[in-house]
């Protein structure tokens, strides 16, 4: 190369850096606007009262046996604003299951929540387009995929974690209430990646020379950021169905419980999106697999060589299909399913971190 584009190079992986770390200043400025939703939301009563009337509204229509009654909500004149007095939580219950509403959401039906909540959106909405153009940038200064080190990989990680995030948004999907655990997440994500796993930019070893790395690194990047969507759903859903159990058994869950608990979805709904995120991606995880082989076939000759990394990716696999095979067999539904998805999500993180640093093998390219 000569030395102009050298210098050019090295001007793009500083832009890169800058864009990087100017994108963890607005996901910190996003989190929190998020904590603010969940603060001011807190204050909320109107949004507890209506989920508790459709509670028993759709509860009396259904004839239910057992069900709690409509709760006597008490207003009071407070100037000009009506004040709904908080209700007791209702809880429906069908053929030996909870059946609970959806909660209002982070924001708690108020409006200065909301407001938090949009701007909370919005900020990681730029933070989104800034950390896009790091990852190109790098790109750029490389002159290849990004995806060579563990740094790299990362970087596009939470860029494809918040993307799909966003992607759920613009869907009018009811996941704003996983706002603040992304963006938590992607900014420790972020914070390892420029600590301890920044590696300066820097050509492919041999082996990596292949249009197989767009394919087949770019599809284990997109599994996993979507993998990590499915595996928070499914802890939300373990506090949520311990928290609906505690009201089922007639105990009183502690105020912060409660009013970070009953802003959620149900634990029903929690666990149909957690199910249904990682079976959606579930093929693709397949296809990732079966694109390594046929590029380990093309670099080194054989398909599969028991390398720690392929195994564990098996193990992955195994785990995860393990779990869609329970979660669609009645008896392996809640608790259970979820207890298993969160096992195959861990073998995913083991298989990028541990498999990377820690062992041996033809996938060395964590670069640290």
């Amino acid at each position: 190369m000569t030395p102009l584009a050298v210098a050019t190079d090295e001007h793009l992986a500083q832009i890169s850096n800058y864009l990087v770390y100017s994108s963890m200043a607005v996901y910190m400025l996003a989190f929190f606007a998020h904590i603010a939703e969940w603060i001011f939301g807190s204050r909320s009563k109107v949004g507890r009262t209506a989920a508790a009337l459709t509670a028993s509204k759709a509860a009396g229509a259904a004839g239910t046996a057992g069900t709690a009654g409509a709760p006597a909500v008490q207003v009071r004149g407070k100037g000009g604003t009506a004040v709904l007095d908080r209700p007791k939580v209702v809880t429906r219950s069908a053929a030996g299951s909870r059946d609970v509403p959806d909660g209002p959401g982070a924001a708690g039906g108020t409006e200065q929540g909301d407001l938090y909540g949009r701007i909370a959106i919005s900020l990681t909405a730029l933070a989104f387009i800034i950390e896009a153009a790091g990852v190109v940038a790098r790109a750029m200064s490389v002159q290849r995929a990004p995806w060579g080190n563990m740094y790299e990989f990362s970087l596009t990680f939470s860029t494809v974690a918040v993307g799909a995030y966003l992607a759920l948004l613009a869907l009018k999907k009811n996941v704003r209430w996983l706002g603040l655990i992304l963006v938590t997440t992607v900014l420790l994500d972020l914070g390892i990646a420029v600590t301890w796993l920044y590696t300066d930019s820097d050509q492919l070893v041999p082996a990596l020379h292949s249009y197989w790395l767009w394919i087949h690194v770019s599809t284990a990047i997109f599994c996993g950021a979507v993998f990590y969507i499915g595996a928070a759903g499914a802890v939300l859903y373990l506090f949520r169905d311990s928290y609906e159990a505690r009201l089922a058994e007639g105990r009183t869950p502690g105020r912060f419980a409660a009013s970070v608990m009953e802003r959620l979805p149900s634990a029903a709904s929690l666990d149909k999106f957690s199910y249904r995120i990682n079976a959606a991606v579930f093929p693709l995880w397949t296809f990732t697999i079966v694109a390594g082989a046929i590029w380990a076939g093309d670099a080194w000759g054989r398909y599969w060589g028991w390398d720690p990394k392929e195994v564990w990716s098996f193990v992955t696999w195994v785990a995860y299909a393990c779990y869609l095979h329970a979660r669609a067999t009645a008896g392996w539904k809640g608790r259970k399913a979820a207890y298993l998805a969160l096992f195959a999500f861990a073998c995913w993180i083991w298989n990028y971190y541990g498999v990377n640093i820690l062992l041996n093998g033809k996938h060395s390219y964590a670069g640290i």
